[in-house]
């Protein structure tokens, strides 16, 4: 343990964000970083408890969370690269967008502010990357197989890696312009600047894995010639389908599935073509967004980046309590108010609120009727259910609603009925733990399997379905 007084004398330091009035100007990364200096101090916060729940409650990767904070702290930063790439094949992913589980279990989170893992995690992947220690891995000897990935997400991405460095010949079909997935379209560059994306698909190459982009799998390519060509198929598809809001009015025009708005802005920035006849913008326009999660929060810092009159987000659940309610104890997951960086840049929330319907014009929508809503206490089991309060009904302007409830499951298209794939209640793709489905050779990954869940899970899904793929092929 590198310094056993260290989390008594230093308080956690956030790492800093650029001015609101110049990022919302651009589209450029909003979130700036530790110095040296800074980072050290974070580290030697770390406690290297006797149990890490950082490491074994916290991260679904089982990232070797104390061993790489006290190697940093000791100054051995490509030794703590060498740890943390163990556990994790994409860090500079997770360092920008995962919420950090690992940190509401750390140790110190039960009375003190925790150890900011995801910054030193970013901070020793970047290092690695500057100091060259990032360098492509290809196989020492490569066997006959071949491995069809459906799906350039996290779970296809961490997969497709894990497969072509054992040796497999791995081709990853994309049916966008280009691979990343959600990690591409659904996450605006300010979270994500692309060019992380790439850097890390350019070493994948190296590698040896292939991508083939532009291609509906199951479409474009049958599953008959998929089946014929590989020794075994993981489908990492997500879990695409949106939650929609059926509520009169919703066939109005200007209501928009949130992936679809943040999909086209992402294309945009790209360079990609968008029809100007479909194009989705807030500017000049009263903007609702309708959920109040991450996704929801991304909407509302792509409409004020476009220009948007005013920018409202509701949420039908109450408002979270600012610190740990005593029925949410360490080190589950705190269910508390977060403000993004989009929050901050101006935006009106509303919680306990429930849409009863849009009103509009052949134009589109125009107004918003809602009601407040009361939630009962929780049952037994922990459920709660809620009831409109009487006369609390009231109006939003709004030119352009974007849906932001979530996703339900995996699209049910032309793949998985030719490949004779099951569902569960749900609609997920069945299999079991290890990935596989009553199909031969057929794997699933990721959020096609679990339903929509964090990037970091679909990492860990990825890498664990593609330990089971390479027993099946060897």
């Amino acid at each position: 343990m590198g310094k056993p007084t260290g989390f008594l004398e230093h308080a956690r330091e956030e790492a800093p964000r650029r001015a609101v009035a110049e990022r919302v100007g651009d589209w450029d990364e909003v979130a700036l970083h530790l110095s040296r200096e800074a980072l050290d101090r974070a580290a030697a916060r770390c406690m290297n408890c006797g149990i890490p729940y950082c490491h074994a409650f916290g991260c679904p990767l089982a990232n070797r969370v104390p061993d790489f904070n006290d190697l940093v702290w000791r100054g051995h930063w490509q030794r703590a690269l060498e740890i943390l790439e163990a556990a994790n094949p994409l860090p500079e992913i997770t360092g920008h967008v995962c919420p950090a589980p690992c940190e509401a279990a750390c140790t110190l989170e039960i009375d003190h502010a925790a150890v900011s893992i995801r910054e030193i995690e970013l901070a020793v992947v970047e290092r690695g990357w500057h100091m060259g220690w990032i360098r492509p891995r290809p196989a020492r000897a490569r066997t006959e197989k071949r491995v069809g990935i459906i799906g350039s997400g996290p779970a296809g991405l961490a997969a497709a890696q894990k497969l072509a460095r054992v040796g497999h010949t791995v081709t990853v079909f994309e049916r966008a312009k280009q691979p990343g997935g959600l990690l591409r379209y659904g996450i605006p560059d300010f979270k994500l600047p692309k060019w992380i994306l790439d850097r890390r698909l350019d070493q994948m190459r190296a590698e040896g894995v292939h991508f083939e982009t532009e291609v509906d799998a199951g479409t474009d390519v049958s599953t008959r010639h998929l089946r014929r060509t590989f020794d075994a198929l993981v489908l990492a598809t997500g879990a695409r389908v949106p939650r929609d809001l059926e509520v009169p009015g919703r066939e109005l025009g200007r209501i928009h599935f949130a992936l679809d708005y943040l999909t086209q802005q992402n294309c945009h920035n790209a360079g990609e073509h968008v029809d100007p006849e479909h194009a989705i913008t807030a500017e000049g326009k009263n903007v609702v967004v309708i959920g109040g999660g991450d996704t929801g929060a991304d909407c509302v810092g792509t409409a004020r980046r476009q220009g948007a009159r005013s920018i409202t987000q509701i949420e039908i659940l109450p408002e979270p309590p600012a610190k740990r309610a005593p029925e949410n104890p360490w080190p589950t997951w705190p269910r508390i108010l977060r403000t993004s960086s989009s929050h901050e840049e101006g935006c009106e929330r509303i919680w306990a609120v429930a849409t009863k319907d849009f009103s509009g014009t052949s134009g589109g929508v125009e107004k918003l009727n809602c009601v407040r809503v009361e939630w009962s206490a929780p049952d037994e089991a922990g459920h709660r259910t809620f009831s409109e309060v009487p006369g609390s009904e009231f109006d939003l302007d709004a030119e352009l609603v974007l849906l932001a409830l979530g996703f339900v499951h995996a699209e049910h298209g032309a793949l998985v009925h030719d490949l004779g794939l099951e569902t569960d209640a749900r609609g997920d793709l069945m299999a079991g733990e290890d990935g596989r489905t009553g199909t031969e050779k057929v794997f699933v990954a990721g959020d096609a399997a679990s339903g929509a869940s964090l990037v970091v899970r679909a990492i860990s899904s990825g890498l664990r379905v593609a330990c089971e793929v390479h027993m099946h092929l060897i």
